[in-house]
């Protein structure tokens, strides 16, 4: 079925942008009053975009099928939702158990409360994890391709190549913890790929899920790159990282809205992430991992 593409009207685009601008003001401004001031704005703009639409903002008692406009308000509490739960931990890296157990509670919840809420209390399902991709029914999942492939092995040079010049010459790699045994690296490699597999769940599949159902892709895409580059900002990627994070964020949604595939987005942020452990193990200990271009 061929997906309808929602319009771009001006006070539901207004009531996105404010809620998503909670998320600069949330990790990188670090003021968490302004955060919630822009999330309380969006869904009020939001219940004004609704209400004027004439669209249901309570959802119905007994479900009826999907809606035909489904409610902005509802959407964007989700988001504010996942972004509330965010912001009740810090984001700097740290790798002892108190550190990983918070991220592990804050940042599952954020993904996993709003799945919950959409699903049993607003019964309309707007956040899901399609490992595999969607496909018509009674026609076979689609199997990665040549550009599937080589798209990977893409990542993995692009990554070689920047990622050394990035961390060393910038020196953000001291935004994460000195990794110097093997405990520390295996804990730095298991928080890098668990951050990396959760950045999917959040980005693509609830905030890019979310504006999907109301706005253009163009429009949609914008809009969960810039809480995905704001939550990256916090968590490390400083000086000039949004140069490269901008178009990973914006690539990783065009690549989920052609495949569906949340598994394949996941694949792509792994292999990208495997470069990033192993540069700021390098960049921490230059006798390891010494396969890199050095930076200037």
């Amino acid at each position: 079925m061929t997906r309808a593409v929602p319009q771009l009207a001006a006070l539901p685009l207004v009531a996105a942008l404010l809620a998503v601008l909670a998320a600069p003001a949330f990790f990188v401004a670090e003021l968490p009053w302004l955060g919630f001031a822009l999330l309380l704005a969006g869904l009020a703009v939001a219940w004004l975009a609704d209400t004027r639409a004439g669209i249901p903002i309570l959802p119905a008692r007994a479900p009826q099928g999907p809606e035909r406009v489904p409610s902005l308000t509802r959407d964007l509490s989700l988001i504010a939702l996942g972004l509330a739960i965010i912001r009740t931990i810090p984001l700097a890296a740290e790798l002892d158990n108190l550190a990983m157990l918070r991220f592990t509670l804050a940042l599952g919840g954020a993904v996993l409360v709003p799945y919950l809420v959409s699903r049993f209390l607003y019964r309309d399902r707007a956040t899901g994890f399609p490992w595999r991709g969607e496909h018509e029914a009674g026609q076979p999942r689609r199997r990665w391709g040549v550009l599937h492939w080589s798209w990977l092995v893409g990542v993995l040079v692009i990554g070689w190549l920047l990622l050394p010049f990035y961390f060393i010459s910038s020196g953000v790699y001291t935004n994460w913890p000195q990794v110097d045994t093997p405990d520390l690296i295996g804990r730095l490699f298991l928080g890098v790929g668990a951050v990396g597999i959760w950045d999917e769940l959040f980005f693509i599949c609830t905030v890019f899920a979310v504006m999907l159902r109301h706005f253009p892709v163009w429009a949609a895409n914008a809009l969960q790159a810039i809480v995905f580059v704001a939550f990256l900002w916090e968590l490390g990627y400083r000086a000039w990282g949004p140069m490269l994070t901008i178009p990973f964020a914006l690539v990783q949604g065009f690549i989920f809205l052609r495949t569906r595939s949340l598994g394949y987005v996941v694949t792509v942020h792994l292999l990208f992430d495997a470069v990033v452990f192993a540069v700021l193990v390098h960049a921490h200990n230059p006798a390891l991992f010494n396969v890199f271009p050095t930076a200037p």
